[in-house]
């Protein structure tokens, strides 16, 4: 008796096909960023960040999503919501702010006060779940140091510049404490992107506000 796999390797075919479709679903934010950002840099492209509109082809403007509380980073051009005060120690809550743009630490510094802003936005909280915000962040490791942050809050622009990029163990929590005579902003997300084996952490100063 012959057996006939035909069936069995078009099964085989399909659910292959039907695995690298679903793989392409859930990381086509983060490539849609990563090739943006390749495409910009290729393309050099300046990112300005204001209200006024800018018709200069090698500029891109970019605009806040709001002036309560939101960031810009224009060197990923990175543009997101800050929802406030979610508890990095709850899971449900941080993860529902995470799909509706970065978290805002609670008890860490407000803006326009002494002390450290936190921000996090992890990588993803699971592979298959790369959020629209999440997949942002996840160019978050191009920066280095000098490289330009924007909050706004109360209608307010705050620039910080960056001074340290750096990947540390998740035991790691004394940064989000901060020089409570300074005015810093550290931003926190995931590493590798889409894992949590680390964090990686980008410490900014304030220099002025607008």
């Amino acid at each position: 008796m012959v057996m006939d796999y035909q069936p069995f390797k078009l099964i085989a075919v399909l659910l292959v096909a039907t695995g690298i479709a679903i793989l392409i679903s859930i990381y086509w934010p983060v490539a849609q960023v990563e090739l943006g950002y390749l495409s910009d840099q290729i393309g050099s492209i300046k990112y300005v960040v204001g209200d006024m509109p800018t018709y200069n082809t090698f500029q891109k403007l970019l605009t806040p999503v709001n002036t309560d509380f939101s960031i810009i980073i224009p060197k990923i051009a990175a543009v997101a919501p800050i929802v406030d005060n979610v508890d990095p120690n709850q899971p449900y809550m941080y993860l529902l702010a995470l799909q509706n743009g970065v978290a805002h630490a609670l008890g860490s510094a407000n803006p326009d006060d002494a002390g450290n802003v936190y921000l996090f936005a992890h990588s993803t909280d699971a592979f298959w779940n790369v959020g629209k915000y999440n997949a942002i962040f996840f160019l978050l490791g191009k920066l280095s140091k000098g490289d330009e942050i924007y909050i706004y809050f109360k209608n307010r622009r705050i620039k910080y510049v960056a001074d340290q990029v750096k990947i540390v163990s998740p035991s790691e929590i004394d940064y989000s404490v901060g020089n409570l005579d300074q005015k810093t902003l550290t931003i926190q997300t995931d590493y590798p992107p889409g894992l949590t084996f680390r964090r990686l952490l980008v410490i900014a100063n304030e220099v002025g506000i607008q």
